[in-house]
């Protein structure tokens, strides 16, 4: 009898343990496009996604799209300034800048700068500057989009990236041994400790990290150790992005937004 007590007991506490590591969202709306890629929504809630290496912006009933045929393949775009846009065509070391209506307004091929450059990582950083991972010196530098100018943080990285996310102050890094780091606009780099091993990732803060299993998103609350799993979104998710408690989840038919606070 005593056995079934404990049993019991077991029972519940495990429920009740799993009911405080579950997050509910709330659906917010549909947005319907055709796309190979979903790159994220900017802080006025447009969608940005590629087809066929053709970047499209979606605004309400407007959809603007901008395509280098000179260079091809888009290897990264980064919407996190939407009034400057950044375009990666790594195939052909060069950067192409854009404004919010998608015109280019900056040309910037990194073969004929002074200090040789092959990037291979670029994202928009503070004080009209961007960051660029310097294959030829593996190092991590700033480039002044004002003066063409490029100058070298930090010291060389020896271990390739699995994973990159930037934004105006840091550039955030995931190694081969799945070991998070950053660097600082002022050269300094810290280490934030090893994380799980998924390429399908966000790093909202020191703290949380998003990440896709399977079918399934998780955040992980590190400075808690405690893992949630996100119910209720759509289970065909392709990929995922999260910006100011929106989630939004792509699918073969477009985006779900949903409402996700984090705890």
């Amino acid at each position: 009898m005593k056995c079934l007590i404990c049993y019991i007991l077991i029972l519940i506490f495990a429920d009740a343990n799993s009911q405080e590591n579950i997050i509910s969202v709330t659906e917010l709306n549909t947005v319907k496009f055709d796309a190979d890629y979903f790159i994220g929504c900017d802080g006025f809630g447009n969608c940005f996604y590629q087809k066929n290496d053709i970047l499209f912006k979606k605004a309400d009933s407007i959809t603007m799209q901008y395509q280098n045929l000179t260079y091809g393949k888009l290897a990264k775009v980064d919407i996190t300034n939407p009034l400057k846009i950044i375009l990666f065509y790594e195939q052909f070391n060069s950067v192409i800048v854009l404004d919010n209506q998608l015109n280019e307004i900056q040309n910037i091929q990194f073969s004929k700068s002074e200090i040789p450059i092959v990037a291979s990582s670029i994202g928009i950083s503070a004080q009209n500057q961007l960051w660029v991972y310097n294959s030829l010196n593996q190092q991590i530098g700033l480039y002044d989009l004002n003066a063409n100018t490029y100058k070298n943080l930090g010291v060389p990285i020896k271990e390739t990236f699995s994973y990159y996310q930037t934004d105006f102050n840091y550039f955030n890094w995931v190694d081969a041994q799945n070991q998070w780091l950053t660097c600082t606009i002022f050269g300094n780099v810290f280490l934030n400790g090893k994380i799980e091993a998924n390429k399908n990732l966000q790093l909202l803060d020191r703290n949380h990290i998003l990440y896709q299993m399977e079918n399934n998103l998780f955040v992980k609350d590190r400075n808690l150790d405690k893992l949630y799993k996100i119910k209720g979104i759509e289970k065909s998710l392709k990929k995922f992005y999260y910006k100011d408690q929106i989630l939004s989840i792509f699918t073969t038919e477009g985006i779900t937004n949903y409402k996700l606070t984090i705890p």
